[in-house]
């Protein structure tokens, strides 16, 4: 949706003037943007019935008022809240990193308190910033909370509009409002001053901005979240038409593309939230999230939950929550969660796995409305029922072992995938020779037949695919009591991604 005129002010600044508005003099802020914090606190002192000037400290470099000069004996955390006791008239004062005098000494406690007394009505505001949380028993029920979220489109948009030019003076010509919120929902989730690198990669690409610029946007995301260690970019995209078969599971797709582009108009029930695909190993479930990804045009996020269990990162609780709440902060976008049964699963003691599966219940109802979530699953046994019950996912799809019409097809995609003609083979043919095949194994029997080919210096034949397809035993033969497992287990319990079931 484009920007129009109501956006003009972010949500950042909305709140901190409604903090300001409330009468409230100390607000503490909790946020590593100390640049972003002073721009904000600036934006809001304009649009105050009487705009205030704006004075920060810091311990280095004492106190100032913008534009001017260090204040004299402002400089120690005590003289500074002296200053802002004896300071006439309204004014916002930004204490950066003033957390460690607060920690350090009670008398500095103690003088905050009273400067909370004497700029009660007085139109002067403290504002403290830091990038840890730090608030005083003695002073928690006088200060104003706030946790600073990544800037908002309104914020991003701004950004583009200030900086491009400055990078290149040509940049933003004939970039409509449109072509401007895209590039801006592609920096969702960065501070910034990474989105201000963003640009400037995007820029040293091409010197004019627009559509094709997104990639080079996303790449700074890319590097965000690789930064975190336990949530990968997926990079490789496959389009639905690369997914053979599984035609009910794209039709839905293909409906809640629509809706899911739609989410600003439309209420929080209907906007498509997620789905669970659980089935057979190999049938093609990772690669529909990635088709998911394509489909929806958003980038794809994969949560490594070994990474998160393995203790590196932090207790595997505490990272969960974070990775998810940064997820929600990269917006719009697909998070992809493999293999779900083996991370998020209740447990009949509790302790911190069950309290992980009580959170990704109740945050998979909460989540913010840009964000999809994928999730796929082979024990789907494990499965708890609060998992698959309806509300959790839109749908639950289960993806069986494919049928006659469904490999012919997969076939076609592998070898032109490796520029292989489909159409000189009789792929009916080989129908008979892969009952109980999964996807996976049509694959590897294409890139065996053609390694087999290329080793004897000639062009792959359909006896090749026979000769190949005769030694494989598929994993429904082998392993035949766990498949019939799974299908008996998710007959009643999901939808089948594919329309005509194979009836075995």
């Amino acid at each position: 949706m484009a920007i129009t005129p109501n956006d003009s002010t972010s949500r950042a600044a909305r709140t901190i003037r409604e903090i300001f508005e409330s009468g409230r003099p100390l607000t503490y802020i909790r946020s590593a943007e100390e640049r972003r914090v002073g721009k904000l606190l600036r934006a809001v002192s304009a649009t105050l019935s009487d705009p205030a000037p704006v004075w920060q400290w810091t311990l280095t470099e004492g106190m100032r008022c913008d534009g001017a000069t260090v204040q004299a004996g402002a400089e120690s955390p005590r003289a500074v809240l002296d200053f802002i006791a004896k300071h006439p008239g309204s004014a916002i004062f930004h204490l950066k990193d003033f957390h460690e005098p607060l920690r350090e000494s009670p008398e500095i406690r103690r003088r905050l308190r009273d400067i909370y007394e004497s700029c009660r009505d007085q139109r002067k505001y403290v504002v403290i910033t830091s990038p840890v949380r730090f608030i005083p028993e003695e002073i928690e029920r006088s200060i104003m909370f706030l946790e600073l979220r990544p800037p908002d489109i309104v914020e991003l948009v701004e950004l583009i509009r200030e900086e491009a030019p400055l990078v290149a003076p040509h940049s933003l010509d004939g970039v409509t409002e449109v072509t401007l919120d895209q590039l801006a929902r592609a920096l969702l989730g960065l501070t910034l001053d990474e989105a201000g690198y963003a640009l400037r990669r995007a820029l040293s690409a091409s010197p004019r901005l627009g559509p094709d610029s997104v990639p080079y946007l996303l790449e700074e995301k890319r590097v965000l979240v690789s930064r975190s260690g336990v949530i990968d970019y997926v990079s490789d995209g496959t389009n639905l038409g690369e997914v053979g078969g599984l035609e009910g599971l794209k039709k839905w797709l293909i409906e809640r593309q629509k809706l899911f582009q739609m989410r600003d108009q439309l209420t929080n029930e209907i906007v498509p939230k997620g789905l669970l695909m659980m089935g057979i190993p190999g049938c093609g479930k990772s690669l529909c999230v990635k088709a998911i990804a394509s489909c929806f045009q958003l980038p794809l996020y994969r949560v490594d939950m070994i990474e998160i269990f393995s203790g590196r990162h932090g207790k595997p609780e505490g990272v969960f929550v974070e990775a998810c709440k940064m997820m929600e902060e990269m917006a719009p976008a697909v998070l992809w969660f493999d293999e779900i049964e083996m991370g998020v699963t209740s447990t009949e003691s509790g302790g911190e796995q069950g309290r992980i599966f009580a959170f990704f219940l109740t945050w998979m109802q909460e989540k913010t409305r840009g964000l999809f979530v994928a999730a796929t699953a082979n024990r789907i046994d494990l499965l708890p029922a609060e998992m698959i019950r309806k509300g959790r996912f839109d749908e639950v799809f289960f993806v069986d072992l494919p049928h006659d019409d469904e490999r012919i097809e997969i076939f076609r995609i592998h070898l032109a995938r490796r520029g292989v003609d489909p159409s000189q083979f009789n792929l009916s043919t080989l129908v008979s020779f892969t009952v109980g095949w999964t996807g996976a194994e049509i694959e590897q029997c294409v890139v065996s037949a053609m390694t087999q080919a290329r080793l004897a210096d000639r062009d792959l034949t359909e006896d090749d695919l026979v000769k190949v397809s005769v030694k494989i035993v598929p994993l429904s033969r082998t392993m035949k009591e766990q498949i019939n497992h799974i299908r008996s287990w998710a007959f009643e319990r999901a939808v089948r991604a594919s329309p005509n079931p194979t009836g075995r």
